[in-house]
């Protein structure tokens, strides 16, 4: 799961969402330096990543994009994912999303000396394209996944990976929302143990 699904499964924990957003950007056992309501955070992001990359759903999913661009296929799925959270928000949290992105720039904002060196500048981007609100249309997330390829080592077209979601809207929305019960229902579940952590 990409930037959005990750907050959004912190609950309304600010420590928590805060581990989960720059779990990326830690590696190993670094995740210890820091207090132990934020590692919750970045244990939570681990676990999520793992349920995920695991799922029938989303395993196939990502098959459908293998041919294009292999290995970065998971990642990019991420992304779409994130598209149908976002363009179906009011299906799985009252807050309207404009409001949701706000109040976690701000909270991001509050706690900026806790992000790591090489999340500082990519949060400022973030908050001021306010991607979390741009996943929610196509041309926002042509836009995302645009400037996701220039960064990559080799010429891509991540953007045509759009077409996945034109050609299969019902489908893909559909398993979208099983996969994602089976994920909310699993993350209540971690979290319940990583309160047991201290």
């Amino acid at each position: 799961m990409n930037f959005l699904a990750h907050i959004h499964l912190s609950g309304d924990d600010k420590d928590l969402r805060l581990g989960n957003f720059i779990a990326d950007a830690v590696r190993g056992k670094a995740y210890q330096e820091f207090p132990l309501s934020i590692q919750r955070g970045i244990l939570l992001h681990r676990k999520i990543d793992h349920f995920t990359d695991n799922h029938p759903t989303f395993r196939r999913h990502c098959r459908l994009l293998y041919a294009d661009h292999g290995h970065y296929a998971r990642v990019i799925m991420d992304v779409l994912y994130d598209h149908l959270l976002a363009k179906h928000w009011e299906d799985f949290h009252e807050q309207n999303l404009e409001d949701f992105a706000q109040t976690f720039f701000t909270e991001i904002e509050a706690q900026h000396e806790l992000l790591p060196t090489k999340m500082q500048g990519m949060f400022q981007t973030m908050k001021k394209q306010n991607w979390l609100v741009q996943y929610k249309t196509v041309e926002g997330l042509t836009h995302i996944l645009y400037h996701m390829s220039k960064r990559t080592a080799f010429t891509s077209n991540f953007t045509t990976a759009v077409e996945i979601l034109t050609n299969n809207p019902t489908d893909l929305l559909t398993e979208f929302t099983s996969f994602y019960t089976d994920l909310q229902t699993a993350t209540q579940i971690e979290l319940e143990i990583l309160k047991l952590i201290d």
